[in-house]
């Protein structure tokens, strides 16, 4: 009877034991569960927060654009923002707003190459291509834009293309967006970036407004010019109050430049930033209102939303 009830005592010694780990098991596995839909939880409003403030810096920014128009549009020359690079800084609502504006006529037209083909040049070589690519290069663009089949003597026509494997020939008309220079013979990615804030399709001018070029237009208009002449041809341009008929400002190969009438187009750079480090880029190029723009204040030619954080 004794050896019984030690028997008895033992087996349920050994089911309480392995309920106890069973309750452990289930412990832990709840534990590990409701751990993952608490990382989930916070995870997800992570996202959502950051996709609140990205949103509300992007419409920040949009607000940027239309205070550029409207500052633009404005009568008095002393009170009209300048189309020359320079930065507009401003508050809206909690946003902090930086508003860059350059006048497409101080950009180089690559539609217009034809008729400056050294300044195409130039741009290329003071990017750092060599010389002879340079050239070779600016000839490949006149021969994408013009409407015949005849090759530049360092430029490319059909032949040229499929013998690199391209499945493409040259368009044999002008440009429809910037971009599209990236398809042109010998045109590198890593150049395009270079170039791109310098160049435009809506200017229709073979010269820029050197009032309005930046840096790298700049460059390509004084080749011989140091990048530190070229800073401070721009600060000075930058000192001199809208609306003022000042002192003409000397270039750096000693000719005086004053700032006179622009054209109708503009890249606007606006930079929406919040006070928790979220920010937004929305990179724009608008023509003001006029005949070809049917009585709106202005027309969307180009969008990008630039990068976020």
């Amino acid at each position: 009877m004794s050896r019984a009830r030690r028997h008895g005592s033992a087996s349920r010694g050994r089911t309480r034991g392995i309920a106890f780990v069973l309750v452990l098991w289930v412990i832990a596995m709840l534990s590990i569960l409701l751990g993952s839909f608490s990382l989930i939880a916070r995870t997800e409003n992570l996202q959502s927060r950051h996709l609140f403030d990205t949103t509300q810096a992007r419409y920040a920014a949009e607000a940027g654009l239309n205070l550029a128009v409207y500052e633009l549009r404005k009568q008095d020359p002393a009170e009209r923002w300048v189309g020359d690079g320079r930065p507009y800084r401003f508050g809206y609502g909690d946003a902090e707003i930086e508003v860059s504006i350059t006048d497409d006529s101080g950009k180089i037209d690559i539609n217009a190459a034809a008729s400056n083909p050294d300044l195409l040049t130039n741009l290329f070589v003071t990017r750092g291509v060599p010389l002879d690519k340079a050239q070779a290069l600016s000839d490949a663009v006149q021969d994408w834009i013009d409407s015949d089949d005849t090759t530049r003597p360092n430029g490319a026509e059909i032949a040229q293309y499929k013998a690199a494997g391209l499945p493409y020939g040259p368009k044999n008309a002008p440009f429809d967006t910037v971009s599209e220079l990236q398809q042109v013979l010998g045109m590198t990615y890593d150049l395009y970036e270079k170039i791109e804030p310098g160049i435009t399709i809506y200017s229709g001018r073979s010269n820029p407004t050197t009032a309005y070029a930046d840096p790298i237009t700049l460059q390509a208009l004084y080749p011989d010019a140091s990048p530190e002449q070229i800073q401070q041809f721009i600060q000075a341009l930058h000192s001199q109050q809208p609306g003022t008929q000042g002192q003409p400002v000397i270039a750096p190969d000693g000719t005086p430049v004053v700032a006179g009438g622009g054209g109708l187009t503009y890249s606007v750079k606006s930079r929406a930033k919040l006070p928790n480090g979220a920010s937004t880029v929305l990179d724009a190029t608008i023509r003001m209102g006029g005949v070809s723009t049917a009585g709106r204040p202005f027309v969307i030619l180009r969008w990008r939303d630039g990068e976020t954080s």
